[in-house]
């Protein structure tokens, strides 16, 4: 009889062990849904922001294209105005009016 009281008190000692283990799994198992869930959460943030980000770049190089783009302007239409001038002096210096040619 003592084996058969000693066998139940060591399964009774076992189960206990294996209950306690399961609550402790189980709590680990809640803290590990919780930090997934904040993970999640902190990607999606991040995601967000990389999108924003990306807006934002692609906003800048459309204004630097812009600006780039009237400098473009600017610096063309100074050069033709340039030309312009030089054409107009060798037009009056063909047609012999030098006084023409300086003034401009």
């Amino acid at each position: 009889m003592q084996d058969a009281a000693d066998i139940l008190k060591n399964f009774t000692t076992r189960v206990r062990q294996l209950i306690l283990r399961l609550n402790e799994l189980k709590n680990e198992n809640q803290e590990l849904k919780q930090l997934l869930e904040q993970r999640t959460n902190e990607i999606n943030q991040l995601k967000q922001q990389t999108q924003q980000q990306q807006q934002q770049y692609n906003a800048l190089m459309m204004a630097k294209m812009i600006q780039i783009s009237d400098e473009d302007i600017e610096t063309s239409r100074k050069r033709v105005q340039k030309l312009i001038r030089t054409v107009n002096k060798c037009i009056a210096l063909v047609n012999g009016n030098e006084e023409d040619a300086d003034k401009e």
